[in-house]
């Protein structure tokens, strides 16, 4: 119970990896505000699930890509929870699989747009409270993408790209603050945004993976946990994958 005491908001907590996020920081001890966009009774399902394990948590709509959604969802969050301490930005657009020479404008920047959106609204929410206390911990999930690009991926690594410019540059303005920020850079994880994937090619790049398989989504919360943890009390601005090591740097 390394968390209690804390409060976490997990953007985008209604399903895959951020529904992993809420169950393992509640079970590490964090009151656990579950956000979701139309979701909402998959993220009164995870509240469901970490009242039934002794934790606390509340489901809080909000669309992240809007500033006064995303204002209202902190509110709310700190009235029902208590100040916030641990921000994981989890929420963001779909992914638009296709070739570079057929994306439109129109796609690529609704999905740069909406990316950057989703990590900064949120992080602008909370970092004045945190300023103010001298504390704090902001997790980004970004994608391996985001360094080792994919053929049909191109807004999707564009997009992530410039979210972890923005986690770097918040880790380098908020350090003096006492505030740490990180990012995590899943590889392929099982949740159900990938469940479209043939099993063939879930298995071959299992193959290709040093531990030979793909993640799952408790891996990457498992890290989450881990770097919002004390006893990673001086761990800020890092990019670290969770990908097997099929990604190294």
């Amino acid at each position: 119970m390394n968390l209690a005491g804390k409060t976490a908001l997990v953007t985008g907590a209604s399903r895959g990896i951020g529904a992993a996020c809420a169950r393992v920081l509640a079970a590490r001890g964090a009151a656990v505000a579950v956000n979701y966009f139309k979701g909402r009774e998959a993220a009164e399902g995870v509240v469901a699930q970490i009242a039934a394990a002794g934790g606390r948590a509340v489901a809080l709509p909000g669309d992240v890509r809007d500033a006064a959604e995303v204002q209202a969802l902190a509110a709310e969050t700190v009235r029902q929870l208590g100040p916030i301490d641990i921000l994981v930005l989890n929420a963001g657009p779909s992914v638009p699989w296709k070739p570079v020479t057929e994306l439109t404008q129109a796609e690529f920047e609704a999905k740069v747009l909406d990316e950057a959106r989703s990590f900064f609204l949120p992080a602008e929410a909370v970092m004045g409270s945190m300023i103010e206390r001298r504390r704090g911990c902001i997790i980004g999930i970004s994608s391996g993408l985001s360094r080792y690009p994919a053929y049909g991926f191109s807004a999707h690594t564009t997009s992530k790209s410039a979210v972890d410019g923005l986690m770097k540059s918040l880790a380098f303005e908020l350090g003096p603050y006492g505030i740490r920020v990180n990012t995590v850079a899943p590889g392929l994880t099982r949740t159900d945004a990938t469940a479209h994937m043939p099993e063939a090619q879930v298995q071959a790049i299992a193959g290709m993976t040093p531990l030979r398989r793909v993640g799952e989504a408790d891996d990457v919360a498992g890290l989450v946990a881990a770097l919002a943890d004390d006893a990673t009390a001086f761990v800020s601005g890092a990019y670290i994958p969770v990908s097997g090591g099929i990604q190294m740097p």
